[in-house]
């Protein structure tokens, strides 16, 4: 299961960076050599081919934004566990508990297509704008602000998603490891909210 839910967030992530770079390749072949490409859409063998490059992609995106927010996710997470060391044995202790292992591999999903897709909102409304620009289209300002607008709300939306799943993540680990292992929290863990209590570990 666990192994099926990774292959389809990695999917969900590359489907978004497959459309990104297909809309600005289009834009780059212009008007003539995209309608000529058009019928190669409904090659079967090109699905497929689409398919399998959209999964490498979805790989090579969210390695790449997880090495980008790596310092904002070491920030948050030393709110809650001093050391790499202290985090590791949290994540051990809980690792008996069946119950606690899936809702933090639910937790993880999320929180990797909502990175991922940080990433994925960027490229579109820039590539989506680039094509606007290159297509002979009406009302080009207004669609190209348009398409940032909504594209800046996208990668805000998304960030802000990750960050309070990450965190919430973080919370609940500390919160459910500390009566197994309560060396590693000299300080107690304020109680976590209602709303947070729908997160998990990380």
């Amino acid at each position: 299961m666990a192994a099926t839910a990774m292959f389809v967030e990695v999917l969900v992530v590359g489907i978004g960076s497959l459309a990104a770079l297909t809309v600005f390749l289009v834009s780059l072949a212009g008007v003539k050599n995209a309608s000529r490409l058009a019928p190669l859409a409904e090659s079967t063998v090109i699905a497929g081919l689409a398919l399998a490059f959209a999964y490498a992609l979805g790989i090579l995106v969210d390695r790449a934004a997880d090495s980008v927010l790596t310092s904002k996710r070491r920030q948050l997470r030393a709110r809650y566990f001093v050391s790499s060391i202290t985090y590791a044995e949290a994540r051990r202790a809980i690792s008996s508990n069946p119950d606690l292992v899936a809702r933090a591999d639910y937790a993880r999903s999320r929180m990797r297509i909502c990175r991922g897709w940080v990433f994925n909102s960027l490229f579109l409304f820039i590539v989506i704008d680039f094509a606007i620009m290159r297509f002979p289209l009406e009302g080009r300002i207004l669609m190209v602000s348009a398409t940032t607008a909504i594209g800046a709300l996208l990668v805000l939306g998304f960030y802000v998603a990750w960050r309070n799943i990450t965190l919430t993540s973080y919370k609940k680990l500390a919160l459910q490891a500390q009566p197994m292992v309560p060396h590693l929290f000299p300080q107690q863990v304020a109680p976590v909210t209602r709303a947070e209590s729908e997160g998990s570990a990380l």
